[in-house]
């Protein structure tokens, strides 16, 4: 891959510890109950720095802290609360070269991609900053004489547990919206990513926000539960995982507490026979491939009616074969590494099963011969039921051909899953798959002629195991607040007077 990869890992530690390392890295190890947790370079495989975790009763006395941070914070006026926001988004773009090379570090995104992540995350703190006081404002209510209004009010501590793969963005989807709401936030990250994790509580910090308003936990998912179970937390935000959603809702059932989730995903994308096919294969080749194919919301099922299969096949190898693999530090590579090598040989087995069970391989399927968690754009066609590409979600950047014979067996092939969280529809007649995205798809979020993306305006989240509950948009900050119905009645008098 050539090129000193250490050289841009110490610049931008350096910068980092400047901010955080008294918070955490280098403390005592005389904590022997701590976890530690070890970065590594998913290009190479070479060992990253290792973090001091925090250990059970430390994670509780700081999530103890940003309850009792709540108790001021609440009472902080939108306007006290934007502020800060605008200044988070101010050092997020300030500090962008140094935190996309961290994600770099930490999970192998592209530096250009990491560079994007870090915009679209200062451009949710501008917008949530801006619009939280119109989203929360209270609503009248015609009662018919008694005053009556519906006021949002903030519910506390929310903990966040967070994943790898967009390291800075799920988590300040989540925290613009909590912190405007009026509440304090703590975070569990992903355990590879602690780099990250302890960066974002600094970018809070450094903006301005109450020391205790939002923080971070370095605790392994074990420790996780405790934290639910604690009465200083109020309710749980999740992405992740199926099994991780399952874990963490039950948790927080069991002590009465909401949790909203957003899970895996397979999303479906039709493609019509009036569509012009190769325009359709560059989107579809974008939806597959954003983030090296390792997002919930990544197209992975594209179900093609018979008469255009053949030409969109062609056309989708062509527009998957331009993503070469390439030194995630270099501006333009347009596939970087997954972001372990565990994770790559999960995906290697799931194109190989489905192989073995009659997909045809078109494009890619070969481990490259290379250190690091490498694995080339994928193209697998003829899959059916009963194949890993067709039945279960990969996380990485494979796309499945899926023939059906009409609109109708296409609309039927893509509800056939037990996920719902992004769909598409690739047509000519705008009517047409305004219609499909609108009434058919069962998904949280259905696009037309574009690839799904997560955006500030557009509430954000998926149905049966895609999870439940939104983010974004005035859906999203409502979802952590208290709805409360007020009523205002005249004063009570006597009609006799005082006895």
């Amino acid at each position: 891959m050539g090129g000193d990869l250490s050289g841009p890992y110490r610049a931008g530690r350096a910068t980092l510890l400047g901010a955080v390392g008294s918070h955490r890295t280098h403390r005592s190890r005389s904590l022997a109950m701590a976890a530690t947790f070890q970065a590594h370079d998913p290009a190479t495989g070479q060992a990253g720095p290792v973090y001091d975790g925090h250990t059970d009763q430390e994670a509780l006395d700081i999530t103890r802290a940003a309850r009792t941070c709540f108790e001021t914070w609440k009472r902080t006026s939108l306007p006290e609360r934007a502020a800060p926001m605008r200044r988070a988004a101010q050092v997020l773009r300030r500090r962008a070269s140094e935190f996309a090379a961290l994600m770099t570090d930490e999970m192998g995104k592209t530096l250009t991609e990491g560079l994007a992540e870090i915009e679209k995350c200062a451009a949710h703190c501008d917008h949530f900053a801006e619009h939280a006081e119109t989203y929360l404002a209270e609503q009248a209510v015609d009662m018919g004489g008694p005053k009556a209004k519906v006021a949002f009010r903030p519910m506390g501590t929310i903990l966040a547990v967070m994943p790898w793969n967009f390291p800075f963005w799920q988590v300040i989807r989540f925290a613009a919206p909590t912190l405007m709401a009026g509440n304090t936030a703590v975070l569990k990250h992903a355990s590879n990513v602690p780099g990250c994790a302890l960066a974002l509580e600094a970018v809070f910090r450094e903006a301005g926000f109450p020391a205790d308003a939002f923080r971070t936990l370095l605790i392994p998912s074990k420790s996780v539960q405790a934290i639910i179970e604690d009465p200083a937390i109020a309710a749980v935000s999740l992405t992740g995982s199926v099994p991780a959603g399952r874990q963490v809702a039950s948790q927080a059932a069991g002590v009465l507490k909401k949790s909203v989730l957003e899970l895996g995903g397979s999303d479906a994308y039709l493609v019509l026979e009036d569509v012009d096919v190769r325009g359709a294969a560059q989107i579809a080749a974008a939806a597959r491939m954003v983030n090296g194919g390792q997002s919930c919301i990544a197209g992975k099922r594209f179900i093609v009616v018979a008469e255009i299969r053949a030409a969109f096949e062609a056309a989708l190898v062509d527009a998957m074969a331009a993503f070469a693999m390439g030194d995630p530090r270099h501006q333009d590579t347009k596939l970087g590494p997954l972001q372990s090598v565990e994770a790559r040989d999960e995906i290697h087995r799931q194109v190989t099963e489905s192989i073995a069970r009659g997909a045809r391989l078109l494009l890619g399927g070969q481990v490259p011969d290379r250190p690091g968690a490498w694995y080339p754009a994928t193209v697998l066609a003829g899959v059916v039921p009963g194949m890993p590409a067709h039945d279960e979600e990969v996380f990485g950047p494979v796309a499945a051909v899926i023939e059906a014979r009409d609109e109708a067996d296409a609309i039927r092939i893509a509800n056939d899953s037990p996920f719902g969280l992004g769909s598409g529809v690739l047509t000519g007649d705008l009517a047409r798959g305004e219609r499909i995205a609108t009434e058919e798809l069962e998904a949280g979020m259905s696009f037309v002629n574009q690839n799904v993306r997560s955006d500030s305006r557009l509430p954000f989240g998926g149905v049966k195991h895609s999870g439940f509950g939104r983010e974004c948009a005035d859906f999203g900050i409502r979802e952590f607040v208290n709805i409360k119905s007020v009523l205002v009645h005249p004063a009570p008098t006597s009609a006799g007077g005082p006895q």
